[in-house]
């Protein structure tokens, strides 16, 4: 098993197809000149690496095929990747990366595009190591990206100013720009449909603050149109509000009461594992609704007088089909 700066190499040389020096390696990796001979001379136990004129590099395999692209496609290639590296607010060292492996093909017949490429990929990784945000944005996208591939659901964190976190999971549908008014850089945001609903919501990605996949599957519509922009919710006082107390097995029920309005929820988590949410919530039609659609993930604790209509409700529902 390759060890954690061993793995760090390979993909560090894998974004550098041009090769790197050891000095160079060592101040990207963070550590000793000395020890680099050591991380190289184990990567060797894996792939087909080797030094040319001070540059480490790894060996092209057998069949691999090189992009031909003509003058004219690198050259809007160039134009198009200044204009992704310049639209976003965090840069990312994949974009990199990817530029650095198409500039080395467009060496024999476009030099000075391939320098220029080249010289954007250094502008972008000197980004990313300057703004240590970038790190943290750049490893919730990897797992957004892999929740999207995989086709499983992720669960977030998200952060907003001025509310606290709000946890939820989300199936992700799309990943990309969303375009905005603002004139500047547009934000990267994922879109997707909230788990135990059917409601498709856009989220900036840099408001997450923590992402983790989940061990459980979904699909994506065929028909389904990306980038649905998610309205601001309209906050406002109801007349008639009560404290709602609520038992949740999983927290990600609390995805179907977007839809009503209600106060700021305070979770406890209790010793079994499950959930007590307590909030002020309108006392709607809409809300029994939306408890009625959690099945058995969400129990009502109180008030007592608004369980027991709930309870006189679902009798009622019943009475119709026995």
């Amino acid at each position: 098993m390759k060890g954690e700066r061993v793995a760090q190499l390979e993909l560090l040389l894998h974004s550098h197809p041009e090769g790197l020096r050891r000095a160079e390696i060592a101040r990207r990796l963070g550590v000793h000149r000395s020890t680099i001979s050591r991380y190289v001379d184990e990567l060797k136990q894996y792939i087909d690496i080797y030094e040319d004129n001070n540059l480490i590099k790894i060996k092209d395999r057998e069949g691999d095929e090189n992009i031909a692209l003509s003058v004219y496609e690198s050259l809007a290639f160039n134009l198009s990747a200044e204009i992704l590296a310049n639209s976003s607010e965090y840069q990312n060292p994949h974009l990199a990366s990817g530029l650095r492996k198409i500039a080395m093909n467009m060496r024999s017949y476009a030099p000075k595009i391939s320098d220029n490429v080249i010289n954007l990929a250094e502008q972008i990784d000197k980004q990313v190591q300057q703004k240590k945000e970038s790190s943290k944005f750049n490893s919730i996208l990897e797992v957004l990206i892999d929740s999207w591939v995989s086709g499983r659901i992720v669960r977030i964190v998200q952060s907003l100013k001025g509310f606290d976190p709000i946890e939820t999971e989300l199936a992700p549908y799309f990943i990309g720009f969303r375009e905005e008014d603002s004139g500047g850089r547009n934000p990267i945001s994922v879109t997707g449909r909230l788990r135990h609903t059917t409601e498709i919501v856009t989220i900036d990605i840099s408001t997450i603050t923590s992402a983790t996949i989940l061990n459980e599957t979904y699909t994506i519509p065929d028909n389904l149109k990306p980038f649905k922009l998610h309205e601001a919710e309209e906050r406002y006082e109801s007349i008639d509000m009560i404290p709602l107390s609520l038992k949740l097995k999983e927290r990600s029920a609390m995805n179907v009461f977007r839809s009503v309005v209600h106060g700021t929820p305070v979770f406890e988590k209790q010793t079994d594992g499950s959930i007590i949410c307590n909030m002020d919530v309108e006392n709607s039609i809409e809300l029994y609704l939306r408890i009625i659609q959690c099945g058995d993930s969400v129990e009502i604790i109180s008030p007592e007088s608004f369980r027991k209509k709930f309870c006189k409700m679902l009798n009622k529902i019943l009475a119709i089909y026995q």
